[in-house]
């Protein structure tokens, strides 16, 4: 895989002339675009309080990608007369030895492996920059209340899991120096439809928290000066994940890649966002038909996360690097191994996971009826053991919106005592065992697939610990430590 000369050309001299300013200088903020930006000047609007009481990461960002020509000193035209008296004609600038590119882009690639997570944060202040002076030059407050609400987000936390899985892919596969941009952007771009996905997956739960902070349509419920609008808040944060699904697909179609790598790229990325749609909707569907069987919520588990979240950030980093499809089909069978152990985990943070940790309300899977792969096992369990009992608590508590501390109690118990908190996470344990079986597979390099081991074995999780003893010996209320959040 080759990126174009002339994505590759630009960037060096991007990079060059940073250096020689000393750095690059500070973002404009929304309402004023960028130098150099065709698109236009809009009226600065201050920020809402509301929206922005976590500060502006965009605009602490360092800006990346501005070129300004008037430092480079004065360009003579190729065979223009340079002689001064008897002096001889000055000697035309030597071009640049070809090595000394390829050893800059090896050095970029080497730091970017120092901190990737650094460096798809960078690469996205750039990129979130110019869409946020586009939208600026739309609307102000369109600016402000959507635009912005995109940016702040999609900055604003989460591991960027998916760009690391992609990028340690695309180095294990062999690819490096010449993919370092196209990887980065399709980092970002992967952290965009993200935002899409959690944005709108708080609407469709009816959650309250994302991260440790009101969701985004609780958030922008509060913009209309009265009391809290629900109706609009709910549209609204629509919009914003519609928004960033939008930025995410640009962010893709603007990647400088040549036809047969992007076309396997716009392959994989085309499945992954149908693939996201279709397991955000086989859950909802969970719930509104009360299918509780434990195959249909594997099959939600697969589509909705293991895919998503792994898997095709995997397969995009195999295809940067032009692996075979030998090396892409292991990569792919580890990423759907630890996927599903990732969701599996996460259905167990969802029962018991303390919200200080999680970031979302205790319980709220359970209050939400979703159809988890785990109430399927304890339902399933408790049938085939004749205890109408454990199916008596299952039945008054999980989809009950008003269920108390008391109930949810009884609940997490059911759950313990029937043996499906068990059973998960010992299905979660052998999938992720999976997962590393087939990455020992793929034929990676040596340095890229050690990185990948260690991100396939933070998705997958560990063990999360037993519950404290009571004096029932259980306390079903108590939070699992360890796993992960999305």
């Amino acid at each position: 895989m080759r990126l174009t000369r002339a994505a590759v050309s630009a960037s060096a001299d991007h990079r060059r002339s940073e250096r020689s300013h000393g750095g690059a200088q500070p973002p404009d903020r929304p309402g004023r675009p960028a130098e150099g930006s065709t698109a236009g000047q809009s009226a600065r609007e201050p920020h809402t309080a509301a929206g922005h009481a976590h500060g502006d990461p965009a605009e602490r960002a360092p800006a990346e990608g501005r070129h300004d020509r008037a430092h480079d000193g004065p360009r003579q035209e190729p065979g223009a007369d340079d002689t001064r008296g008897d002096r001889a004609p000055a000697a035309p600038p030597r071009p640049e030895a070809p090595f000394a590119e390829v050893t800059e882009s090896a050095e970029r690639a080497a730091s970017v492996d120092a901190d990737v997570a650094g460096a798809v944060l960078r690469t996205a202040r750039t990129v979130l920059r110019a869409h946020l002076a586009e939208a600026a030059a739309i609307d102000a407050v369109f600016a402000r209340d959507v635009a912005r609400r995109v940016a702040d987000f999609t900055l604003g936390g989460g591991k960027r899991a998916r760009p690391r899985f992609l990028w340690w892919a695309m180095r294990a596969c062999g690819g490096g120096e010449d993919a370092v941009d196209a990887a980065l952007r399709l980092g970002v771009a992967l952290e965009l439809i993200q935002t899409c996905a959690l944005v709108h997956d708080d609407v469709m739960d009816g959650s309250a928290l994302r991260r440790g902070r009101p969701a985004v349509h609780v958030e922008l419920a509060g913009l209309t000066g009265g009391p809290p609008d629900t109706a609009f808040g709910t549209s609204a944060a629509v919009l914003v994940g519609d928004l960033a699904l939008a930025w995410a697909d640009d962010t893709v179609s603007a990647v400088p890649l040549d036809p047969a790598p992007r076309n396997r790229i716009l392959a994989i990325w085309r499945a992954m966002r149908t693939e996201m749609v279709a397991g955000q909707y086989l859950d909802l569907h969970g719930q509104a038909a009360a299918t509780r069987t434990a195959a249909h919520a594997l099959r939600t588990a697969c589509l909705k996360s293991a895919l998503y979240s792994v898997e095709r950030p995997l397969a995009l980093g195999a295809a940067l690097a032009g692996a075979d499809d030998r090396t892409t089909a292991a990569l792919r069978a580890a990423g759907r191994s630890a996927g599903t152990a990732f969701q599996l985990r996460d259905d167990l943070l969802g029962a018991f996971g303390d919200p200080a940790v999680t970031g979302k309300p205790s319980g709220g899977d359970l209050r939400d009826g979703k159809p988890t792969y785990l109430v399927a096992v304890a339902r399933e369990r408790a049938e085939a053991a004749g205890d109408t009992a454990l199916l008596a608590v299952l039945d008054a508590g999980v989809g009950n919106p008003a269920l108390t501390d008391e109930g949810l109690a009884r609940v997490r118990e059911a759950l313990t005592l029937g043996g499906a908190r068990a059973a998960v996470e010992h299905r979660a344990d052998r999938l992720a065992a999976q997962a590393e079986a087939h990455l020992d597979h793929a034929g990676l390099a040596p340095a890229g697939a050690r990185q990948l081991r260690l991100l396939l074995r933070e998705a997958a999780g560990g063990r999360t610990s037993p519950p404290p003893a009571s004096a029932s010996g259980h306390a079903p209320g108590t939070a699992p430590e360890g796993g992960t959040t999305r």
